[in-house]
């Protein structure tokens, strides 16, 4: 059973806190620590878009490298991508005995981060979008998070984590502890098998089912994504049961006897293999060589995806949405 935290003393967050990165966690992270009065300064690179709405927020903002002199943790809040280089501008100036603190184990994992041994080195990663997370916790709730210690240098690394995670507000609904590597390990795979490979796929393979089959692309769009949000708020509310529960019995006859034909042992196999990759560092290590080259693959299957009829019938009809609830007169 999964150990679960809901308090952290906030009061062990007596210094600054230095948040790299102003971006979807980063603004959610940086404005609910000020909220639950901590110190913030957000570190941003030279000319960064993001420094005025920074600044709007009323938070103190400097490089990276001046962020981080002096602050008792330091909150890796950037892409995968740049985090090794970001390091290596900030580490010449990081105070003796600070924390970094990552918000998914990626980089420290995959042995990309490594820092000195007088660093404790721990995770508060919620499961959730950043915007979600400032919602919620203006909201007076919070989103759940997993925390981790990779490195505990100071011998009370997982109280600093659990004080952060409730400065966040993520004590609120739940810390659940785990390590670097289960995080890590993890959140890629139900990346890619699941919530975003996985879905994606299924989708798109649905809709080009239907319109091969001669249906109208723009009724196979709405069958098989429009619909899927809220089949998925039904899931999130309640569970697959809960989900079944709501649907007609015509659907769930259908699910419960043609989902395990879609998705039948084949597909098992493939995620078990999906998971192999993950474990070995092979996926990691294809994503690293990826990103040092310039990401060019990845430029050339976005193109790829963004190209196919799917996205060209949910552009229209998405636009078409948006234009009839605009012309609702109000109330």
């Amino acid at each position: 059973m999964a150990t679960i935290h809901h308090e952290g003393n906030v009061e062990l967050l007596s210094g600054k806190v230095a948040v790299l990165g102003y971006g979807s966690q980063g603004h959610a992270h940086a404005l609910n620590l000020r909220d639950s009065g901590v110190e913030v300064e957000v570190g941003l690179r030279e000319g960064s878009p993001s420094r005025a709405a920074v600044e709007e927020a009323g938070l103190a903002v400097g490089t990276p490298a001046d962020a981080v002199r002096d602050a008792q943790i330091v909150s890796f809040l950037l892409p995968d991508q740049v985090h090794p280089r970001v390091y290596e501008e900030v580490a010449a100036n990081l105070a003796p005995g600070s924390a970094l603190l990552f918000a998914h184990g990626f980089n420290v994992h995959y042995g990309r981060v490594t820092a000195p041994a007088g660093h404790d080195v721990i995770m508060v990663a919620p499961k959730g979008p950043g915007h979600i997370v400032r919602r919620l916790f203006e909201e007076g709730f919070g989103t759940p998070a997993v925390i981790a210690v990779e490195q505990d240098a100071s011998g009370n690394a997982l109280n600093l984590a659990l004080a952060y995670g409730a400065a966040i507000g993520a004590g609120r609904a739940g810390m659940i502890e785990t390590t670097f590597a289960e995080e890590t390990e993890t959140d890629l795979f139900g990346e890619q098998a699941v919530l975003c490979g996985g879905v994606t796929e299924l989708i798109r393979a649905g809709f080009e089912t239907l319109v091969e089959g001669g249906y109208q692309p723009e009724v196979a769009y709405y069958e098989c994504l429009h619909e899927l949000k809220l089949i998925v708020d039904l899931i999130w509310e309640g569970g697959l049961s809960g989900m079944r529960h709501s649907v007609s019995d015509t659907a769930e006859f259908g699910d419960l006897t043609r989902g395990p034909r879609v998705i039948d042992y084949l597909v098992r196999e493939q995620m078990k293999v999906l998971l192999e990759e993950i474990q070995s560092g092979g996926f990691a290590r294809e994503w690293i060589a990826e990103m040092d080259a310039g990401e060019p693959r990845l430029a050339e299957l976005r193109q790829q995806a963004g190209d196919q009829e799917l996205e060209r019938v949910g552009k229209e009809l998405r636009a078409l949405m948006r234009r009839e609830r605009a012309e609702v007169p109000a109330a």
